[in-house]
């Protein structure tokens, strides 16, 4: 792997990214002999779209709650499962015990 220093990176950045391109040779910039930064080609436009497609297989209903409604806290609060809608006082935010 080719190593630059950053003072020739930095007079001859252009060129370096141009090379890098053309060869796919990655290039790393030291400062006093200490790598700092690998600079390496881009493998395609898109790479975030799609990088995962054929990865996983979907089994079952994904639409549906994995927990039946009558678990779920919030409905057994408002009774909203059991087919009445009592109604609930909710205190909100700021409320200083008025009603």
């Amino acid at each position: 792997m080719k190593q630059i220093r950053a003072g020739e990176f930095k007079a001859s950045c252009l060129a370096v990214m141009d090379e890098v391109q053309a060869t796919g040779e990655p290039v790393v910039v030291t400062k006093r002999g200490v790598p700092v930064v690998k600079l390496v080609p881009v493998r395609g436009q898109n790479e975030i779209f799609g990088f995962m497609a054929g990865e996983f297989r979907i089994a079952g209903d994904i639409e549906s709650p994995a927990v039946p409604l009558d678990q779920w806290e919030v409905l057994r609060e408002t009774n909203i499962a059991g087919g009445s809608q009592s109604s609930v006082r909710r205190k909100r935010v700021g409320d200083k015990g008025k009603k």
